[in-house]
């Protein structure tokens, strides 16, 4: 027989997954949370201009990959640590590799295919080589795009933190 959840059993359910990755280039370990369902939409609102049209390529990779890790970057506590606009710039000139594989993490817990990332970024040639967009949207409540949601998100749940 099916079980059926109530409403008040999803709105209780703990179901943002958080996994610590290892960032040997930045000399330590970092916490990444999945997205939201408005986070997540925050960050792709990010991608349409105000007549309602993609951004252009150029501006949609613009400080792309900082802006997901922001989004998703947490403390121990979950509190997002980078929010600003020049904070995000400066995290975008970390190392790329070590950048991309917290965005890795990140795309894959909030859900972010391949295909999403390239319809977002305007690119289905390649994966994404920028950042984000050109607005400043608040990146506290804004997340990332990448990777698919696998079999890792059941195993990262909030309780359960993997080392890597």
């Amino acid at each position: 027989m099916t079980n059926y959840l109530s409403a008040e059993q999803i709105l209780d359910a703990d179901d943002l997954a958080i996994e610590d990755v290892p960032v040997p280039e930045w000399g330590g370990t970092v916490r990444v949370k999945g997205m939201s369902g408005t986070e997540r939409d925050r960050f792709e609102a990010g991608f349409v201009g105000n007549d309602m049209k993609q951004l252009p390529k150029d501006k949609a990779l613009e400080y792309y990959r900082a802006r997901i890790a922001a989004a998703c970057l947490v403390d121990q506590a979950g509190n997002k640590m980078f929010r600003s606009v020049g904070e995000i710039k400066r995290l975008s000139d970390k190392n790329a590799e070590a950048l991309q594989r917290v965005v890795d993490v990140a795309n894959r817990l909030s859900g972010l295919s391949q295909e999403d990332v390239e319809e977002l970024t305007g690119n289905s040639d390649a994966a994404p080589s920028g950042s984000s967009t050109s607005g400043s949207p608040d990146t506290s409540d804004t997340p990332s795009p990448s990777s698919s949601a696998g079999s890792a998100r059941a195993s990262s749940r909030s309780g359960k933190q993997s080392n890597g």
